[in-house]
């Protein structure tokens, strides 16, 4: 027994984590950057130490991911970086209440079964193997990219399923199966899905920014040609190997499972499903209507959450509803806005175009090199702010290379598609979220994915172009 009962021993020192006086640390020499630092007088040199310090917290997940969102917060409003319009604003974002609505609609078909009863049908066509599993569940989330417009939308409505789906061959909660099938429907849907145009925010954004730019119409049919052979179906067929190679695991339909698909539906589940159907149909049919997927789904919910109805109580909503993951996205939307509204994009992107060995009649070179700026300014801002910051630089650009302004638009397509870690993908991040998975399985997956791109997609994708005369 030691003298001192306080005292530690050596045994003890394992169990001390160290986690805490890393953060701390960290956070004085932030502080201290901001306020007493000769190096951070300007508002985007302040915004980009800060920016830094998140995303490194996000990338460690030495807190909590809305720990992290909470202190971003808290500085940028200390140090005055930008209004609180613009620290606050992913609050009052599409993206917020998408993903409110997603999380009612995922608890409301967990507690009435319809998930499982789903799962059950869909189980009868992945029956067999786990590569038929994944692989199918891939297909079905690049198939369901040409229906429905919205990623987030996306993610939102069929993470419920893959949960379902997961439990039906009891894949359970931590174990390789379980996240391999949520990466499955979550990637699925959303990295290929870059070769579809009207399937994911960047891509429209890019549509919008070279209209307003150059007064240029990008078409579905020869966007989908030129990128959706290497960008969505060779990084779909790499998306299934990489979750068989990370991730394998093996299927077992429990005995319970195996129940007769003769059973009727309930109440609950009969007037669910007219309100999945009805938000799905609202979903696909955005281009007639114009409503946001996000007051669609926030519609879905408010009818799920009425006493009513009474499918989603007082109870499972204070007690089931994520909130953590709604402060997370807010903080990850927040770093971009403050991004944008500081200039620091601008000053990140035209800092790395400078340092590109950039010429006329090196055409590989330029493409390599404007791919890979557009990927690391996606890494350093957010996916969406590629085109708002790079865009506007592509006439410039144009005459230093000799390159037409649409094939420096689409090289951008090339660069943001290549998602290196998921804060960077908010859909990615909301389906981790609603999932109950660690980003640090995805971020596996997108690293390994995004390396696989640069040194052996691209290279093949300049051949590709290259016969179809865009170089």
């Amino acid at each position: 027994m030691p003298l001192c009962p306080y005292a530690l021993m050596p045994s003890d020192i394992n169990k001390i984590s160290f986690r805490p006086l890393l953060v701390s640390l960290a956070l004085v020499g932030v502080v201290a950057l901001l306020k007493f630092s000769s190096y951070c007088t300007s508002v985007p040199a302040k915004a980009g130490v800060l920016a830094l310090f998140t995303l490194l917290l996000w990338a460690t997940a030495l807190l909590p991911e809305y720990l992290t969102a909470l202190l971003f917060f808290l500085l940028a409003m200390v140090f005055s970086l930008a209004g609180p319009e613009v620290i606050f604003a992913g609050f009052g974002s599409a993206a917020i209440w998408l993903i409110f609505g997603g999380l009612v609609v995922g608890i409301a078909i967990s507690s009435t079964g319809l998930g499982a009863r789903i799962a059950r049908y869909v189980a009868v066509w992945l029956h067999g193997s786990y590569f038929k599993i994944i692989s199918g569940l891939v297909i079905a989330g690049v198939l369901f990219s040409f229906l429905m417009p919205s990623a987030m939308g996306r993610v939102v409505l069929l993470t419920p399923i893959a949960l379902s789906v997961a439990d039906h061959f009891s894949f359970t909660k931590g174990s390789q199966g379980r996240t391999g099938v949520l990466l499955a429907l979550i990637l699925g849907t959303y990295i290929p899905a870059f070769g579809i145009l009207p399937a994911n925010v960047p891509n429209m954004v890019l549509v919008g920014m070279a209209e307003t730019q150059y007064n240029l119409s990008i078409l579905y049919g020869s966007y989908l040609f030129l990128h959706f052979p290497l960008l969505s179906l060779v990084k779909a067929v790499l998306i299934i190997a990489l979750i068989l190679f990370f991730f394998p695991d093996k299927p077992v339909v429990a005995p319970d499972q195996k129940k007769s698909e003769e059973l009727t539906f309930s109440r609950n589940e009969v007037i669910l499903s007219l309100v999945v159907v009805g938000m799905l149909g609202l979903w696909i049919t955005d281009f007639l209507h114009h409503v946001s997927p996000a007051w669609v789904a926030l519609g879905g919910a408010l009818i799920l959450l009425m006493p009513s109805v009474n499918i989603v109580g007082t109870k499972e909503f204070n007690q089931k509803v994520n909130w953590g993951a709604i402060i997370f996205v807010a903080g990850i939307l927040g770093v971009g806005g403050m991004i944008n509204s500081t200039g620091l994009g601008r000053i990140i992107a035209s800092g790395i175009i400078d340092l590109l060995p950039l010429a006329e009649d090196q055409s590989f070179i330029n493409y390599m090199s404007i791919s890979v700026a557009s990927a690391v300014t996606g890494m350093l801002t957010t996916l969406p702010a590629v085109p708002a910051v790079l865009t506007p630089l592509s006439e410039s650009l144009s005459q230093v290379t000799g390159l037409p302004i649409q094939t420096l638009l689409m090289m951008q397509v090339v660069g943001f598609s290549t998602i290196m870690l998921p804060y960077q993908a908010p859909p990615i991040v909301v389906g981790m979220q609603l999932s109950g998975e660690k980003l640090v399985d995805a971020a596996k997956i997108c690293l390994v994915l995004a390396c696989i791109t640069i040194f052996l997609l691209l290279p093949l994708n300049f051949f590709w172009w290259k016969l179809l005369d865009w170089l």
